[in-house]
This record gives structure tokens, C-alpha cells and sequence, in this order.
């Protein structure tokens, strides 16, 4: 039934990843069937969005109308959701796919519809979705896994959108999520951290920001070309021990977090980036713990919260 043509898709949990593969399949052609979130309103911005389809606020047996269903609601409530859905329609799954797109939990969530016929799997674009806007897939990885006729599909769409699909262990999802957290989430609360620091320090957030942006786009691009190692700078590459103490003491005077993030990350770029990553390492903690023993360079408040909430 799916060998030929356009499938007639399905979404429940149309937010902001469910949006983005609605919409950009739609372009290729496919046909958008029913668009399901909790509340009407969102079920019919969501349609907008897509282009296509019929806004449902809740669960109905409309999501049956399609060959395959896209399931991008929350983790936590993935479970409960699949469990809903089979009640819904006993044989009537029999044949159809059923991809869900979390990328911390494997396919086993959808066990249920599994039970009924339905061929299951998880198909995970690894992109970030601000929900400003619709990205390009094209040239972006999807982690996909399931059975082999919901692999097949999650291959299709994966190369309908332009991306490139890689086949993933079940049990290795969340940390291949992990992975993508490093720089995703990660990245950007480094970014932050560097920016509330300049602004204790006199940069407005627009100098920050701007000071800030040369900087780690020639770190991107010379790991790209020569490879983290070869691109590694910074006081510990140098083996400048006597600054990482100075920059713990300066950090004392921001609030905790800032402090415990730069050891774990000193930590973690001497064990993955050294040539020697055990001696390096004992160079690192030695300095961590000679920094403990000095008194605060603080200046008497935690400018890192004093603009906590500048914008």
C-alpha cells in the first residue's frame, strides 16, 4: 500500500517538531490527514503551519484515516499516548506505521500499537527547532530504529527531506540524545555564561554577543577542518595551569554554577583533548584544588546575577 505514491500522513503532537515535518512533507507532496494537540486552537495554528490537513483537539479515531502517523508529543506522555491509540483501533492498526520522533526513548514505547499490527519505529532529526521558524532538513542526520518496514519508511522520509539517515541501537537512544544535548543546549548556556560575564565586566549584551560570535564560529570551523584536538586552545592546551586558578577565583564571585561548570568542562577538555590526558588531568586538579585554598577574588556581589535578566 505505502510502495507507491504519497502516503497520507498523520500527526499527533503537532508542536514544533511536529510542524516542521508537517510542513516540509507537505512541500514534497505528501498528503496531511488529521493534526492532533490538546486544544483546537493549536490543532488549527498547527494546520496553518503545515498547510494541510484537519486540526482534532484530542485523540479520535480520524488519526486511522492515515497510513503513517508521526507521534511528536513529550516523552513522559508518549506511553500514555500509544496506549490511547491502540484502544482506538484494535485490527484497524494492522499495516499501518507508526514513527515517533523522540530522540531519548526507542521505539519499544509504542508496544501497544505493535500488539495491533502496527509496524513501529522512531525517526529523530538531530536540528534544533525554535519554534520562530521552519528549518531546513536537508543535510541534517535522522536516528531512526524499529521494525523493518517502519525503517523503511523513516529511511523514506529521511531522504525525501534531503537528510541522511543512520540506523541507531534501540538501547543507545538516550545517549545518542545526550550527544546532542552537549551541543545543543550545552553550547548555548556556555555562550550565555561568557556573555553575563563580559556584561560584569562593562560589555553591554550586544558588545558580548557580537565579541562573543567571531569566536566560536572560527572554533567550529577550525574543529571541522583540523579536528577538536588540532583546534583545542585555551590556557590548559598550553599547559597554563596558573591561569585556570586565576579564572576559578575570578568565578567565585558568580553564582555557583558558573564555577562548577568551568571545572567540569577543564576536566573534560584535558581527558578528551590531551596528549596526555592523566598527567594533564592531575595538572588540572591540582590547580582546581590550589584555587580552593585562595581567597575569592569576588568584588563583593555575583555580577553574574545582577543581569540574570537583561536582555
Amino acid at each position: 500500500m505505502l510502495a507507491h505514491g504519497m502516503p497520507r500522513l498523520g500527526i499527533v503532537g503537532a508542536g514544533r517538531v511536529g510542524r516542521a515535518l508537517g510542513r516540509r512533507l507537505r512541500e514534497l507532496g505528501w498528503r496531511v490527514g488529521p493534526v492532533v494537540t490538546r486544544k483546537s486552537s493549536s490543532a488549527r495554528a498547527a494546520v496553518r503551519v503545515i498547510g494541510d490537513g484537519q486540526a482534532h483537539a484530542g485523540l479520535t479515531r480520524q488519526i486511522l484515516a492515515a497510513d503513517v502517523l508521526l507521534v511528536a508529543t513529550p516523552d513522559d506522555v508518549l506511553s500514555k499516548v500509544a496506549a490511547e491509540m491502540a484502544e482506538m483501533g484494535r485490527e484497524e492498526w494492522r499495516g499501518k506505521i507508526v514513527l515517533h520522533t523522540s530522540g531519548a526513548i526507542c521505539s519499544l514505547v509504542l508496544e501497544k500499537l505493535k500488539q495491533r499490527g502496527a509496524e513501529i519505529g522512531s525517526l529523530h532529526p538531530l536540528q534544533t527547532f525554535s519554534g520562530r521558524e521552519i528549518p531546513r532538513l536537508e543535510g541534517s542526520f535522522f536516528a531512526m530504529e524499529g521494525s523493518p518496514a517502519a525503517m523503511r519508511m523513516a529511511r523514506r522520509i529521511c531522504r525525501e527531506l534531503g537528510g541522511i539517515p543512520v540506523k541507531v541501537k534501540a538501547r543507545g537512544k538516550a545517549a545518542y540524545h545526550a550527544a546532542g544535548a552537549f551541543v545543543a543546549a550545552f553550547f548555548l548556556a556556555s555562550i550565555e555564561a561568557a556573555t553575563r560575564i563580559l556584561m560584569a565586566e562593562g560589555f553591554t549584551r550586544r558588545q558580548a554577543t557580537r565579541s562573543l560570535e567571531p569566536l566560536a564560529r572560527q572554533s567550529l570551523d577550525n574543529a571541522k577542518r583540523l579536528g577538536a584536538r588540532a583546534a583545542w586552545t585555551g590556557p590548559i592546551s598550553r599547559g597554563d595551569f596558573g591561569t585556570v586558578e586565576r579564572h576559578v577565583r575570578a568565578l567565585a564571585g558568580f553564582p555557583p554554577e558558573f564555577g562548577d561548570a568551568y571545572k567540569a568542562l577543564s576536566r573534560l577538555v584535558a581527558s578528551l583533548l590531551s596528549a596526555r590526558p592523566r598527567a594533564t588531568l592531575r595538572s588540572v586538579e591540582h590547580a582546581l584544588g590550589a584555587a580552593a585554598n585562595i581567597k575569592s577574588e569576588s568584588k563583593g556581589e555575583r555580577p553574574g546575577e545582577q543581569f540574570a535578566d537583561s536582555h
